[in-house]
């Protein structure tokens, strides 16, 4: 992250204190309102109005309003946030609020590990597997190109894509905030980039998934992994110069649809490989960025 405000990385971070004249001013509110202050640090900001951007401001918000209420009615999907501080002290999303507090709202950290500060949601996932909504189509195809277990289906509605990532523990990657601040969704990513190759490096440097990588091992189609077949097996299916040059094959157990290492499977290799450096870029300009002092 960049450079500014110095926060230490305690379990328990003190803030500065209000002014005199902002604690008068909270007081006048009635008994079913709260107002706390509130910063989002680092590409947080994306999601919130250009006036609240980069600076602490004022919030009003019902007494009974919990912290992942407030953050989402500023624009903020929960599922972009990695860690809440209330007064200094890390919270969950149940958090409730009281006249005066001071929030401070962070994405991922990419270069230190703050596990023992986090409160957010129950835990990481075991299995790295995507849910792509309908409009990421172009993504899809390239985490699975990639190796990744990805699900998408055009036809698949918010709800759905809701279902499905809870029952199957998936990560939802969407361009729609509105989809991220569903309550049954715990990890998802917002996608920034617009053009499929850059949104694949986006998601391989914020995942850190670059070595997790398993370049044509899954089914573009139907995205199931790819098993070897011997040539003698599918012999009739090959075309005559395939069947003359090509020694090594696998098949979809799915679609039935076999693959051979020429010249496509040469630039979907070489695509891989260019998505992966430029995410290995955005990851070191990050991670260059973040130190002790937090903005």
């Amino acid at each position: 992250m960049g450079s500014g405000e110095r926060i230490s990385m305690t379990s328990r971070i003190l803030p500065a204190l209000p002014s005199l004249e902002d604690i008068g001013a909270r007081q006048d509110r009635t008994a079913a309102t709260v107002v706390a202050s509130l910063r989002f640090y680092e590409e947080l900001n994306d999601f919130i109005a250009r006036d609240r951007r980069w600076r602490e401001f004022d919030f009003e918000c019902a007494a009974d309003a919990t912290i992942k209420h407030v953050i989402e009615a500023l624009g903020v999907p929960h599922t972009e946030v990695e860690l809440i501080l209330v007064n200094g002290v890390s919270v969950d999303f149940a958090q409730g609020l009281r006249h005066g507090d001071r929030i401070s709202v962070y994405p991922k950290f990419e270069a230190f590990d703050i596990s023992f500060l986090l409160c957010v949601r129950p835990g990481p996932l075991r299995i790295t597997r995507f849910v792509a909504d309908v409009h990421l189509g172009g993504l899809a195809r390239l985490l699975r190109m990639a190796g990744f277990d990805t699900w998408y289906d055009n036809s698949l509605d918010d709800a759905g894509i809701e279902r499905i990532a809870g029952r199957e523990g998936r990560i939802v990657l969407t361009r729609d905030r509105d989809l991220l601040k569903r309550r049954a969704i715990t990890h998802g990513c917002y996608v920034h980039a617009l053009k499929p190759d850059g949104q694949l490096s986006e998601v391989l440097a914020r995942l850190d998934l670059f070595g997790s990588m398993q370049p044509l091992s899954r089914c573009l189609k139907c995205n199931a992994p790819l098993m070897a077949v011997e040539k003698a097996l599918i012999l009739d299916a090959l075309p005559p110069r395939v069947r003359e040059h090509q020694q090594h094959f696998s098949t979809c157990a799915v679609c039935r649809r076999v693959f051979w290492e020429g010249s496509h499977w040469r630039h979907m290799l070489d695509r891989l490989a260019k998505a992966g450096e430029a995410a290995a870029d955005q990851q070191a300009s990050t991670q260059g960025a973040q130190s002790s002092v937090f903005r």
